[in-house]
């Protein structure tokens, strides 16, 4: 066993899993918080409950063939073998389950008071029965496909979060099983007719007509289900045909998501003994797997549920509107290929629009010295512009090449069609590697001059996809850096070898550099003792040789300010061991995505942007890139990022070293509210002056929301 498998025995470590629960009771305090708009607490209720959804799937899908395969394994952050965080986790979920019954009653009955009224059929009067029956025989039990159970009708597969009702039946002395699946083209909620604001949901509905379905047998019991299958499809575990299209191994890896083994059951009520028993013979389940809820199973409705009011009223029960501005460090009234060889650039999404980016990529289609066009994709939004713009380009004569990656989780099928799409332009489609996937986020223009050749290379830390471009803080850099531009071109030629190899100049590309370096730099710092400084920005830390560096760094002297939004693995301000770290996590309106990294302080920083985060999977499983940033006055701008992180005292909570979060004390600030006005501020001056200034920074606006977070709502 390596020192690493023995870093939980140190004291300073926790379980990722539990970790991972802890920042999405991060989401549901949003839920909770009576500050937050009424809506945008019920959007929270819903991404609270799809996250869950997402890790039972992953995580808890991975655990549990791990405990089937490899029983004695032991984490390496709490010595906890597969079983023993299975019922940790189980155990832990059960009062989130409870905290999220409470919030959603408690904002079912805030949005009564504003008109939209959540009633159970069971509920319903005379008139307003008659209504939904007329409903029901109309428009839903047409499209039912009700099933029973039994000797001659054998049990269906039934397919991951898709609502069913099951209803126990009476069958002369014995009993047999009913089924009925929700279909996915029924509305979620159903308007009572001539009572405006009073909806039904359609599972309330489907039980209470449940009787009327089965109606030659006496129903003894019926209750809304929801199952949770393991959809884990991690590549080294899937037994590829090395002859195969690779695009065709996705497709089948789709087709057999499908039927993976059930990790979660969720219903609607207390379950007697004898259906209980049902539950778990049918579906291989314990009673800890299976979750009795009341608030919905499903909640993709939380995000449309605002349109049923009027404006004025939506709009005061939800966040203030906030388009991305435009940036200040372009004139996107001038062309912006001149404006990007002559200066260093960077967009702050979403405070900024990623529309200058995309006007980039179509200016570089058209311009006829430009010989070619370099991309990586892992998720695009379901229309994207800059598929028309690569498509433009290589039907221009543009040699466009695009490494997309299939394996983006639960989005394979949307890289699939952008992967034909762009092959039928005549586009050069790489698909990257059978063990690593690639995740890295960088874009390079090449172009002819009369001083040679030029390159234009852009380093991202999200994905170029243009609707979560509005909604998760990311940052991008812009740059014609001879040594950058040298180096992403080596990188999309060794991409296109098949080699994970290559040396590079600039650029920390994992899997090879990015780890070593990142702990070289580290090491550096740790050298420096008492003088030593380091600020990282990022999603999640597990990787254990990082986090064993960061604990020397700590013992060294080294002040470490760690801004992570969600897994921690490590455990700060423990002595002699994290007692110089602090950590905080920012959970807001936007989703914190970006990752920064500095390395001391002044003229001595080494600061780097880049798509990984400090994971395992990042840092020795995946291609990631991460770009050293020179330029002052792009440095400037990411320090005002992190300088509002670290000043939030609204959406920020620190982690104590026995792993709970608190929120944060002083003045009231948000940094996201702050970084918007910020945006605003700047769009209006880069307006006025054709040519704009370096306006001043953050610093200008911190008073004010200071003033603003005091005055009443």
């Amino acid at each position: 066993m390596s020192d690493k498998d023995h870093i939980w025995e140190l004291g300073y470590t926790q379980n990722r899993e539990l970790s991972w629960l802890q920042f999405n009771a991060r989401v549901l305090e949003e839920a909770e918080d009576e500050e937050v708009p009424l809506l945008e607490r019920l959007k929270f209720l819903a991404i609270f409950t799809s996250n869950l959804d997402e890790f039972f799937m992953i995580r808890v899908g991975s655990l549990t063939d791990l405990a089937h395969l490899e029983k004695k394994s032991v984490d390496s952050k709490s010595g906890w073998t597969p079983e023993e965080q299975l019922q940790r986790i189980y155990a832990a979920v059960r009062p989130l389950y409870t905290r999220r019954d409470r919030v959603h009653e408690a904002l079912a009955e805030a949005l009564c008071r504003q008109g939209l009224c959540r009633v159970e059929a069971s509920d319903l009067q005379n008139g307003q029965m008659k209504a939904i029956r007329q409903y029901f025989r109309n428009m839903v039990e047409p499209v039912l496909s009700p099933q029973i159970v039994d000797a001659h009708h054998p049990f269906p597969h039934l397919e991951g979060k898709v609502l069913h009702i099951a209803a126990r039946l009476k069958v002369g002395k014995g009993e047999m099983l009913g089924l009925i699946p929700v279909p996915a083209s029924l509305p979620a909620l159903v308007p009572l007719p001539g009572e405006e604001g009073k909806l039904v949901p359609m599972e309330s509905i489907l039980l209470h007509f449940a009787d009327q379905v089965f109606g030659m047998y006496e129903v003894l019991e019926k209750v809304c289900f929801c199952i949770t299958r393991n959809a884990d499809v991690d590549p080294r575990d899937e037994a590829f045909d090395v002859e195969e299209d690779f695009r065709r191994k996705m497709e089948k890896v789709l087709r057999q998501r499908r039927r993976l083994g059930v990790v979660r059951v969720e219903v609607s009520a207390p379950l007697s003994s004898s259906m209980e028993s049902w539950f778990r013979e049918r579906f291989d389940v314990k009673s800890h797997q299976i979750f009795v809820t009341r608030a919905p199973m499903r909640m993709d409705y939380a995000f449309s549920l605002g349109e049923r009011l009027p404006q004025e009223q939506r709009e005061r029960l939800s966040d203030p509107p906030f388009a991305p501005q435009r940036p200040s460090m372009l004139d996107v009234d001038r062309p912006l290929l001149p404006q990007v060889l002559q200066k260093d650039v960077l967009l702050s999404y979403p405070y900024e629009s990623m529309d200058p980016f995309l006007a980039l990529l179509r200016e570089a289609a058209k311009d006829p010295d430009v010989l070619s066009i370099r991309i990586t994709i892992y998720r695009l939004a379901r229309r994207a512009k800059l598929v028309d713009y690569l498509c433009a380009a290589a039907e221009n004569g543009k040699d466009v090449t695009v490494l997309i990656e299939l394996r983006a989780r639960f989005d394979e099928q949307n890289n699939i069609d952008w992967s034909e799409r762009l092959e039928e332009a005549g586009c050069k489609i790489i698909y990257g590697f059978e063990d690593y996937k690639v995740h890295s986020k960088i874009c390079l223009i090449t172009r002819r001059s009369k001083a040679g050749i030029q390159h234009i290379t852009q380093v991202g830390t999200g994905n170029y996809n243009e609707k979560t471009a509005r909604q998760y803080t990311d940052v991008s850099l812009i740059t014609a850096n001879p040594v950058i531009g040298a180096d992403a071109a080596a990188f999309f030629q060794n991409m296109a070898l098949g080699n994970l190899d290559g040396r590079y100049d600039a650029l920390l590309v994992a899997p090879r550099s990015f780890k070593d370096e990142i702990l070289r730099l580290i090491g550096e710092q740790a050298a420096r003792g008492t003088e030593g400084y380091i600020l990282l920005k990022f999603n999640s830390l597990t990787d254990a040789d990082v986090i064993r560096a960061l604990s020397n760094a700590s013992c060294a002297g080294v002040t470490i300010e760690l801004i992570i939004r969600g897994i921690c693995c490590l455990r700060p301000g423990i002595r002699y061991r994290t007692e110089h770290i602090s950590v905080v996590s920012v959970v807001g309106r936007f989703l914190e995505h970006s990752r920064i990294f500095c390395f001391g302080r002044g003229a001595e920083e080494k600061m780097y942007i880049g798509s990984a985060d400090l994971m395992t999977r990042n840092t020795e499983r995946r291609v990631e890139i991460a770009c050293p940033v020179w330029d002052e006055a792009v440095r400037k701008r990411l320090h005002e990022i992190l300088d509002a992180m670290r000043a939030d005292t609204v959406k920020a909570r620190e982690l104590r070293k026995d792993g709970s979060y608190v929120r944060r004390s002083g003045p009231p600030l948000s940094a996201q509210e702050c970084l918007m006005r910020l945006a605003i501020t700047r769009a209006e001056e880069s307006r006025e002056k054709k040519e704009p200034e370096p306006p001043k920074g953050l610093e200008r606006f911190l008073p004010w929301l200071r003033r603003q977070r005091r005055e009443p709502s």
